[in-house]
């Protein structure tokens, strides 16, 4: 269920049940040891509703649909928790009894639209930004919405300057963000860093989570591997929404960054962790809401939807590298044809090629361990 004023894609239903019937071919095929002929009238209709998106007004920083094409727009989740979409990567903005959390900052060139939209709802002070991640398009904006805000005065960027302005502090609201996102943005001594120190996060934790109070429990889970090895998603317990960065994102196939410590597998192992933090309404659908890192509002049946597809992808291309196949054979087996409709793209910073190759590269260098689980997939 999608809680925006657009419903579902119209090819999303119609791509649910080819998939389907293509899926049993593709099992049947594998059980028998026979070649995978689908139907014509599969073929035909995976054609029509697959054919893959050009990059045409995509954000060449994240792989990403450009927010300079829309607007920015707040839209009320559920809880004390809004969405902002159209500044880069959705931003997350929770409004507590005392303060304003906000998760992920979005692009510089948006922030004073982003702040106009959690002005629009609420004069309390910003307290904290939540990164994600250290893609431009979540952390570009951190300076200024971070500005925006009022910090606590033991972070390290607001000290008690003086006994004569003993209890004065800059204005500037806490960035938060795993150590890895801090070491990413930043460089060695004598080293040019990738951001100015001002986006760089002023607080950080090194362990699997990190607890906050704003009138309902605020968790920042850690997973180990995922997009990067930096991630964090966000779980606002009385709210019951989910904002999870670019773990999960509607717009293109998963971006696997493995320079940046990313993993299809540790991907699939954060979507199962988020998964067992949702609790549908009714036939899956309603009850806890997940703010996904780029496209609409969604819930349980989707990420599992999502889930289920990298599970199935990364398994038949697991088959394929069993069977002795190179790259380019299995980029011209095509083993995510029946999702490229949804998630595909054939130019722009992250293609359904550069996906597949990312699971590839990752599988075909491992461990038996790895083997396992993906085959697990098929």
């Amino acid at each position: 269920m999608q809680v925006t004023a657009e419903g579902k894609s119209g090819n999303r239903t119609a791509t649910k049940f080819i998939r389907k019937v293509a899926g049993m071919e593709f099992a049947a095929a594998v059980r028998n040891g026979n070649r995978v002929v689908a139907p014509l009238f599969v073929i035909a209709a995976l054609v029509l509703v697959s054919a893959p998106r050009t990059s045409a007004g995509r954000n060449p920083g994240s792989g990403h649909t450009d927010p300079q094409s829309g607007k920015v727009e707040l839209l009320h989740v559920q809880g004390d928790v809004y969405m902002i979409a159209g500044a880069g990567a959705n931003i997350t903005v929770q409004v507590g009894e005392e303060f304003v959390i906000v998760v992920d900052a979005g692009l510089p060139e948006k922030s004073q639209e982003v702040l106009a939209a959690i002005r629009s709802v609420t004069d309390k002070h910003i307290l904290y930004v939540i990164d994600t991640s250290a893609d431009e398009d979540h952390v570009g904006g951190n300076g200024n919405i971070s500005q925006a805000g009022w910090a606590l005065p033991n972070t390290s960027r607001n000290p008690v300057v003086s006994d004569e302005e003993k209890f004065h502090v800059q204005t500037g609201a806490s960035i938060i963000a795993h150590i890895n996102v801090l070491n990413r943005m930043s460089a060695p001594t004598g080293k040019v860093p990738l951001f100015p120190e001002a986006l760089w996060p002023t607080d950080i934790y090194d362990n699997r989570y990190w607890r906050l109070y704003n009138g309902e429990g605020v968790y920042i889970y850690h997973p180990s591997r995922a997009h990067t090895d930096g991630d964090s998603y966000v779980f606002f317990r009385r709210s019951d929404v989910i904002s999870t960065g670019d773990i999960f994102t509607l717009a293109s196939y998963p971006v696997i960054k493995a320079g940046q410590g990313g993993s299809v597998n540790g991907l699939i192992d954060a979507l199962n962790q988020i998964i067992e933090l949702l609790e549908p309404k009714a036939n899956e659908e309603g009850g806890t809401y997940v703010i996904p890192g780029h496209g609409p509002i969604c819930d349980r049946h989707d990420i599992v939807e999502y889930r289920d597809m990298v599970t199935i992808i990364r398994g038949r291309i697991q088959y394929y590298i069993k069977q002795g196949m190179t790259l380019d054979a299995i980029e011209a087996a095509r083993p995510t044809l029946d999702y490229d409709g949804l998630y595909g793209a054939t130019t722009g910073p992250w293609t359904t090629g550069m996906f597949i190759e990312a699971v590839y590269r990752e599988l075909s260098s491992g461990n038996t361990q790895q083997e396992q689980k993906a085959g697990a997939g098929r």
